[in-house]
């Protein structure tokens, strides 16, 4: 989604601020630009397209201050286009802001402005705020910024300059990531951020926002004030913040030598999946220990119902974790989209357990759907990857997935987190509820089994890499998986689909008879999920329906099977696992396909058209 930068110190703020736009290119956008404060006043530079294009603009229109704000914008309202680019200012060209988020009674406003005399230029509804802004201040900024957002109802993130208060930038948050980062080793600068990976080669000291809040940077000094305070006697009130300190370094967020952050995560996954297990599994008492779920121990004890909520791939990890957890433990699991769930009336009786899930811990209808849950009584729990997200804040508890920063758009090794730490709540669940310390063990040699495993299944990557070769001209491709590998059918249908732009559908491998055996053709590639285990020789029916009618079959399979390789086209071997981890392994090969496939078709495999990393907005 939209990314913020800005930057308060003693050095040109321009190269800085377009590094730090660089580091929130895997975000997804279509324009960018920067303003800087300078004693000329305020000067901006922005244009559509690539971050390349903002930079070849400032070379042909230089431009420099010590203070700025910098954005890319992923577009809402108004076309992807220079006039629509923020930075956005008002009619004296006095104030000058970026905002991610969306002003819902944007029209209302503009209406009331106009008549009030202010001439609008763009079709956004940030433009909005600027003119709110100019509207209502009186020689302070962030009196004029707390002012103007009274008025405004939706979500935003914010950075804000004005001439006529010149030293500061002046930000403001609800229900849109931002941070802050404080200069360290003597370095009197102050940062902005809506991603911690903007500013981390400069600082790794950051002080993450709560909702409605506000705060006031200057070169060597912040200020964080309570929004909703504005009312009072006394006027804004100063909030106390904890400084934290982000562990991982900028090494992480660099491809080392991949040609794609994508394939580089791909292969991080083995080593994904023992930082989401360390120090979490117990191999003698059987069972996992997750910390991190404490403070609802007796909810978790007297569950007798989990609701999943998620959107996208990690929806797919839900269902997985669905699967997991009710064979493990025996508790039912509904997975519910987060978009559906917080707009209808749910039923979320007493003893509920409502997990959320989300990579970043900032999506916007999973955090709403979280919110109803709480607003229902229910006991809530995150299962996110990134410390100090809005997710982690606000549930009652949860697990770090410790999946590292994750560049590419189209989730891999972020994914495959999800699943590890669902397994792991699974067994955890199972073993206060009866499993055997036997079955536990069992289950905890298949996990800590599953790096190893999975860097066989990396091993594959030549050979996946000729069958994309083959495949690359598809138009449309289906996946097939039954139990859950159902889940996985969908997710490596979303990875063709995100990065190559191929139509592909999953389904379970049995419904293929209601509906979609009616496109099998020669011209019709179908992967599917065919693993040796308990439905092992329902999916071989399938697969023998499909050559049937002519269709061209992709089998996943797992060590040994010699019974496949002469009913279908092309096999991929895994290593064999117990059956409910399965599925990730399988998602290796999958989530390569797609990758080259892409490759070989030209694709821009981290930052696939209209696709943004972390969906901040409804």
């Amino acid at each position: 989604m939209c990314g913020i930068v800005g930057y308060v110190g003693k050095r040109d703020a321009v190269p800085l601020l377009v590094e730090g736009l660089r580091r929130l290119e895997y975000r997804g956008y279509d324009s960018a630009g920067v303003a800087v404060q300078n004693g000329r006043g305020l000067e901006l530079r922005k244009c559509a397209g690539k971050i390349a294009n903002l930079e070849r603009l400032i070379d042909e229109s230089p431009v420099g201050g010590n203070i700025g704000i910098a954005h890319t914008r992923w577009a809402t309202h108004g076309a992807p286009n220079q006039t629509n680019a923020h930075p956005h200012t008002d009619c004296k060209q006095e104030v000058a802001l970026v905002h991610n988020g969306i002003i819902e009674n944007n029209d209302v406003l503009r209406a009331k402005l106009t008549e009030l005399g202010h001439v609008f230029s763009t079709d956004t509804d940030t433009e909005v705020l600027a003119h709110l802004i100019e509207e209502t201040f009186r020689g302070n900024l962030e009196q004029a910024v707390a002012a103007a957002l009274t008025q405004i109802e939706g979500t935003f993130g914010l950075a804000v300059m004005s001439q006529g208060d010149p030293g500061k930038i002046v930000v403001a948050r609800r229900s849109a990531p931002l941070l802050l980062g404080v200069g360290e080793n003597g370095d009197r600068a102050m940062w902005v951020a809506s991603d911690v990976a903007a500013i981390l080669g400069h600082t790794r000291q950051v002080i993450y926002l709560e909702d409605d809040e506000i705060a006031i940077l200057k070169e060597g000094e912040y200020e964080t004030l309570d929004l909703k305070s504005i009312g009072s006697p006394g006027g804004l009130q100063r909030i106390e913040k904890e400084i934290s300190r982000v562990a991982w370094d900028l090494e992480r967020i660099e491809r080392a030598g991949y040609p794609h952050f994508m394939l580089k995560e791909i292969h991080e996954q083995p080593n994904t999946v023992r930082d989401a297990t360390r120090g979490r599994l117990l191999e003698e008492e059987g069972t996992a220990r997750l910390g991190g779920l404490a403070e609802i121990s007796e909810q978790i004890d007297r569950a007798e119902r989990i609701i999943l909520t998620a959107c996208g791939t990690s929806w797919h990890a839900a269902l997985i974790g669905e699967y997991l957890i009710e064979e493990f433990a025996r508790i039912p699991v509904e997975v519910e989209y987060a978009s559906e769930l917080r707009y209808r009336n749910p039923v979320i009786p007493p003893n509920t357990l409502v997990g959320g899930i989300s990579q970043s811990g900032e999506t916007a209808d999973t955090l709403a759907a979280i919110r109803e849950a709480q607003s229902r009584g229910a006991a809530t729990f995150g299962i996110v990857n990134v410390v100090g997200s809005t997710i982690a804040r606000e549930t009652h508890a949860g697990v770090y997935t410790h999946a590292g920063p994750e560049i590419g758009v189209a989730s891999t090794k972020a994914f495959v987190a999800q699943v590890t730490a669902l397994a792991l709540f699974g067994l955890m669940l199972a073993r206060r509820r009866g499993l055997s310390i036997l079955e536990g063990r069992e289950l905890v040699k298949a996990i800590s089994g599953l790096p190893a495993q999975m860097e066989e299944a990396l091993s594959s990557e030549d050979h996946i890499r000729e069958i994309a070769a083959e495949f690359q001209d598809a138009r449309n491709f289906l996946y097939l998986g039954r139990g859950p590998n159902f889940p996985i059918a969908l997710e490596g249908a979303l990875k063709l689909k995100e990065i190559s732009y191929i139509h592909a559908e999953g389904y379970p491998a049995a419904e293929m008879k209601h509906g979609p055996i009616a496109l099998i053709d020669e011209e019709m590639p179908v992967v599917f999920l065919a693993p040796k285990d308990s439905v092992y020789s329902k999916v071989v029916l399938n697969i023998e329906e499909v050559k049937t009618r002519g269709g061209r079959v992709i089998a996943i399979v797992t060590n040994g099977d010699t019974e496949l390789a002469k009913k279908v086209d092309h096999l991929i071997r895994v290593p064999k696992t117990h059956p409910l981890l399965q599925p990730i392994l399988n998602a290796v090969p999958l989530q390569l396909l797609a990758y080259h496939i892409a490759v070989l078709r030209g694709c821009h495999v981290d930052q696939p058209r209209n696709l943004a990393k972390s969906v901040t907005v409804e």
